[in-house]
């Protein structure tokens, strides 16, 4: 830990004398060094092993960045990954009722309704019940929410089904906020930009004043590399423990947790346009398979996958999902195949 520490008048004086003759040349000359603040501790303490048992490097202010042990080179384990990653859709607001709010109320302060409070907090017992059928003890939440007024009072109803044993910790992130449609809405003039989305294309067409969705993608793609340090260094691990029974809560927005599976799962432009939005109080659950990996398939049926838009290749990747290894590539990806049209002939599958 760096403190200030003023030097006194007889160390500066030492310095000061210390200086070689002036006479001496200049590239030969030590030069006075002092410093009012001083670092306390070496540079072998700035390596240290961190509450998780994890060694990284005393990054101040940017642990993401700091250097932590590879496999196979330190007898120190990696953090277990937390066992799922659950999207939570915010509960019904009082946009969703009436339009007509978004034209005297900005965006971020729309409150939810009691039906969306009452949504909230029924999706709380739901993932708890879900948790709980691990059969595991130790099990925790951490929480990512965006600064939204509805989504805050979302985490707040939903965490009622935790006690503060179960939470270990929050964080709000401005990077998965709602889709920027513009300040006050004329609910007119929405409309026609909402029929001229669906002429241009949901994805790239841009709201006057505010956002496309693949401005969305560019600031979700921060956040994920932000999400995958904080798995990397084990940010979500009580002190002193290494539980593979944590799990990460996402609660956001409709368009900003189906911009976040884009990225994850690297879908394409059309198969983005393709899916649904998710309902409000309703999640969706990504659970590490198999060979570490997270996949769709290992909590939601086909069924369940299809009436939220992904298609025959999304629903054979995330197949392969729930048995590939972390850093494996799918070199039979069913998207490849059906691309390049010329690879029929040669009887690949698409």
């Amino acid at each position: 830990m760096c403190e200030s520490r003023p030097l006194n008048s007889q160390s500066m004086v030492a310095t000061l004398t210390s200086t070689p003759p002036s006479f001496l040349p200049l590239w030969r000359r030590k030069l006075p060094t002092y410093n009012p603040t001083q670092c306390l501790g070496t540079g072998k303490e700035a390596l240290e092993i961190s509450s998780n048992g994890y060694i990284k490097t005393n990054t101040i202010g940017f642990p993401e960045k700091g250097i932590s042990t590879r496999p196979g080179t330190s007898s120190t384990p990696r953090p277990p990954r937390p066992r799922r990653i659950i999207l939570v859709r915010h509960g019904e607001s009082e946009g969703n009722v009436d339009e007509t709010v978004y034209t005297r109320v900005p965006d971020p302060k729309i409150d939810l309704t009691e039906k969306g409070k009452a949504e909230a907090e029924e999706c709380g017992w739901r993932i708890r019940e879900m948790i709980e059928k691990d059969g595991a003890n130790d099990w925790k939440v951490y929480f990512y929410v965006s600064p939204y007024k509805r989504t805050l009072e979302t985490l707040r109803h939903l965490g009622l089904a935790f006690e503060r044993s179960r939470i270990s910790g929050m964080r709000e992130e401005p990077r998965i906020r709602e889709q920027d449609f513009g300040n006050f809405q004329d609910r007119e003039k929405m409309r026609l930009d909402k029929a001229l989305r669906l002429r241009y294309g949901r994805f790239f067409y841009r709201f006057p004043n505010g956002e496309s969705a693949a401005d969305v993608y560019d600031r979700i793609t921060g956040f994920r590399e932000t999400l995958k340090a904080d798995i990397d260094i084990g940010r979500f691990q009580p002190p002193g423990e290494q539980s593979p029974n944590v799990n990460l809560i996402i609660v956001s927005h409709g368009l900003a947790l189906r911009v976040f599976l884009m990225r994850w799962y690297k879908w394409t432009v059309q198969q983005f346009e393709g899916l649904n939005n998710m309902g409000n109080g309703n999640l969706i659950v990504m659970q590490k398979g198999y060979g570490g990996r997270y996949s769709l398939s290992m909590h939601h049926n086909e069924e369940e996958l299809r009436e939220f838009g992904l298609t025959d290749e999304m629903l054979i990747d995330q197949e392969w999902q729930k048995t590939a290894r972390i850093g494996e590539l799918n070199y039979d990806c069913p998207m490849v195949n059906s691309f390049f049209p010329h690879f029929e002939d040669e009887g690949c599958i698409t």
